[in-house]
């Protein structure tokens, strides 16, 4: 399959909705639902990987090998949470170049300090938007091809403001952005204020957090905002999280699977879905051919 070219699709007047992923798994269902693009979501590789809270405790090689399982098995173009490029603007670099071989097809930089935090909870500090400009400038000079992109966040509507917030995003256009996400707006005149300064500079994203600070829409209702990328990253962490804890108390209660197997897969219907029995045929075909060419010697 051929993938798409984010960049062209982002400049179509249809918003694209990515929702989160996390490994190979997610990714391949959320490609299989039919979604155009997927977001690795920094957020829900600590919540799976560590079981901890979106606080700057992934690593930059934890993320990147994460990207690379997951373009081993998903053909869509994957949006990367960069968080703060890990440092400087040379950590910002090393981040592009090893994220963008894992096969990532944006990155997302944010403008927070070291350690940053999730974009929905309180307490954020950000580095000064000429230092932002100056990482988003060396992101552009580090990523092997054009159609890779960067996109660039800023946390200043907790911290500044919406005003602050919204100049912080034109000077990272300037800087070479080729998104813009003012994160974590706090109602819908804001996302239309956001909208209205920033929707003829570069496309827009916008982040869509259950219980976080943004109103919930859908992706429709933000495209007719004039957002062109729509995230929903924590989401399917939140929906397994609740399915396995109700799993593992009925397991527990019962000490057996079967009041609980109308809401899972069975052994064959989880195979089905990963495509065992393809893999085993095409693992069969080569074998055959190994056969054949020991017996012709």
């Amino acid at each position: 399959m051929t993938m798409i070219s984010l960049k062209r699709r982002l400049a179509e007047q249809r918003p694209v909705t990515a929702p989160g992923i996390y490994d190979a798994l997610t990714g391949h269902l959320a490609e299989e639902a039919g979604f155009e693009a997927a977001y690795v979501s920094g957020a829900a590789i600590a919540y799976t990987r560590l079981g901890r809270p979106d606080i700057g405790l992934v690593s930059m090689a934890e993320v990147a090998e994460t990207i690379a399982l997951i373009r081993d098995r998903v053909s869509i173009p994957l949006v990367v949470d960069a968080d703060n490029g890990h440092g400087n603007a040379l950590n910002v670099q090393r981040t592009v170049r090893m994220y963008e071989r894992a096969g990532a097809n944006a990155l997302q930089l944010e403008d927070q300090t070291l350690p940053k935090r999730c974009g929905h909870l309180q307490g954020k500090s950000i580095v000064s938007a000429g230092e932002m400009a100056g990482k988003i400038r060396a992101a552009v000079d580090a990523r092997a091809s054009e159609e890779t992109l960067i996109i660039a966040r800023t946390d200043a509507v907790a911290v500044e403001g919406i005003e602050a917030a919204m100049d912080r995003a034109a000077l990272y256009a300037e800087a070479g952005a080729d998104v813009l996400f003012v994160e974590a707006p706090r109602d819908i005149a804001q996302m239309e204020a956001i909208n209205a300064r920033l929707g003829g500079l570069r496309p827009l994203m916008a982040n869509m957090v259950e219980g976080g600070d943004t109103p919930i829409s859908t992706g429709e209702e933000l495209g007719q905002m004039g957002f062109r990328l729509v995230i929903f990253p924590g989401g399917i962490v939140r929906a397994l999280a609740l399915t396995a804890q109700a799993y593992y108390h009925s397991l527990a209660a019962h000490g057996s699977n079967r009041p609980f197997s109308d809401r899972m897969l069975d052994f064959s219907g989880l195979n089905a879905l990963i495509g065992t029995p393809e893999m085993l045929e095409l693992g069969a075909r080569y074998d055959a051919r190994d056969a054949a060419r020991g017996a012709a010697e």
